[in-house]
């Protein structure tokens, strides 16, 4: 997602607009999601020589390493209109047509850039431009594990984007079902793109402490983070993610911003064209191009946080369908050999994960990180047919070991600590020992 300019001041970018032909697009609107910063690929170079004497020739400094921010990573593959993912512009423009282009995942980790941009917040969460204004560095929430979003139009490689739409259908409707999509196992391992191990997404992680909503702009450069690479920081669950920037219209996800912030700042931002319906957006944020899928009445997301995803446990009225096809062994066979120095990770996620706030985040790290490597089919299978979260241990009568008790009754106080109510305290249910 590199910064298309509409904006002849910018050599490059308007180079690259003459090339595409996209300087010739000014009424197609632009939208960028977000894209982050991608890995630095060692290319080494060294040589030598000798003389009549013997002596040789220093090696040269390596010469320094690209960031890679597209596969292929060629700015001008993705700016020609063939290789557009929506008629109204590239990959990196971001564009939501419609509710189901969000494909549902869970693992992780992965960043949240959603409100980066300002760095007066109370945590630093500023997007500041490059010297050539085509990136920009954004601060990011770091989320170990969860569940999490993709706009299928904003998929950086393009051989994982011609896979997930294949399977997916164009606009994701085929990939309701959680990690059905292709790329959720390309984010979920780390080689969505070359040499960074964890993009940005879209979550519900911290709505219950920093909102949503929306603040229309007019045309601007702002960073567009989708699926873009980041990296460590040394500040405690904050990342680091180079996204592309774009210039256009585009929406704020919180209610009255200013869209100007100055000092080389530009908001993590994204649009979607007028011509999205309204109604077919959630109400809350009903344009933003971020927003995850709303889903039909009745319907939620198992283990998503806030009132989008769906209830905990509650016993006597959550079961298991009839005809679900569970095979409860099989899943406390899943929970019991997920473990990680003795302590089942299905458990001690379970416990933390649906009861999760933004202020708790280095908590999911013990509770969830070693998920991402086990199977967890036929636990997944089991809450979407219930259609509750963090309940597949209580559906099918599975219980934790000894260790794991600790690790639970650990992590529930530690969440009590910060003023969050656990599981525990709401169902009575993964209460573990003291």
């Amino acid at each position: 997602m590199t910064m298309i300019n509409w904006s002849a001041s910018r050599k490059k970018s308007s180079t690259l607009l003459v090339d595409s032909g996209l300087a010739r697009g000014l009424s197609v609107r632009p939208v960028a999601l977000k894209l982050l910063f991608l890995s630095v690929i060692a290319l080494l170079a060294a040589s030598c020589g000798g003389d009549s004497s013997g002596s040789s020739t220093p090696a040269p400094a390596p010469a320094a390493a690209p960031f890679v921010h597209f596969v292929p990573n060629s700015h001008a593959f993705w700016s020609k209109p063939e290789n557009w993912t929506t008629e109204f512009g590239p990959a990196y423009s971001n564009i939501l047509l419609t509710p189901s282009n969000f494909v549902p995942c869970r693992g992780g980790p992965y960043a949240l850039c959603y409100y980066s941009g300002p760095s007066s917040a109370p945590e630093n969460l500023s997007c500041t431009l490059t010297p050539d204004g085509e990136y920009a560095n954004c601060l990011c929430y770091d989320i170990p594990y969860g569940v999490y979003f993709v706009d299928i139009n904003a998929i950086l490689n393009y051989s994982v984007y011609q896979d997930t739409i294949a399977q997916c259908g164009s606009d994701g409707s085929k990939c309701a079902a959680v990690n059905s999509a292709p790329v959720c196992q390309s984010v979920n391992q780390g080689n969505l793109i070359p040499g960074a191990k964890m993009y940005s997404t879209f979550s519900f992680d911290c709505i219950s402490t920093n909102g949503i909503g929306q603040t229309s702009c007019t045309t601007a450069p702002y960073a567009g983070c989708m699926t873009a690479p980041c990296s460590a920081t040394d500040q405690p669950g904050i990342v680091q993610c180079s996204c592309p920037t774009f210039s256009g219209p585009y929406q704020v996800g919180q209610n009255d911003q200013a869209c100007t912030l100055g000092n080389e700042l530009v908001w993590s931002a994204a649009y979607a064209p007028p011509a999205t319906p309204a109604a077919a957006l959630s109400p809350s944020v009903a344009t933003h191009a971020e927003v995850a899928p709303v889903l039909s009445p009745g319907a939620c997301v198992p283990d998503a946080p806030g009132g989008y995803g769906c209830p905990l446990y509650k016993s006597g009225s959550t079961v298991l369908p009839p005809d679900s096809g569970v095979d409860c062994q099989k899943v406390c066979k899943e929970y019991g050999t997920c473990a990680a120095k003795g302590v089942q990770a299905g458990f001690t996620c379970d416990a933390t994960l649906c009861t999760d706030e933004c202020s708790d985040r280095d908590l999911l790290a013990p509770a969830c990180s070693a998920l991402p490597k086990c199977e967890l089919s036929e636990i997944v299978k089991a809450e979407q047919a219930a259609q509750c979260s963090c309940c597949a241990s209580q559906l099918c009568g599975c219980t934790p070991n000894a260790e794991t008790n600790k690790a639970i009754g650990s992590l529930n106080q530690q969440q009590r600590d910060l003023a969050i109510t656990p599981q525990c305290d709401i169902n009575g249910t993964l209460c573990g020992t003291p």
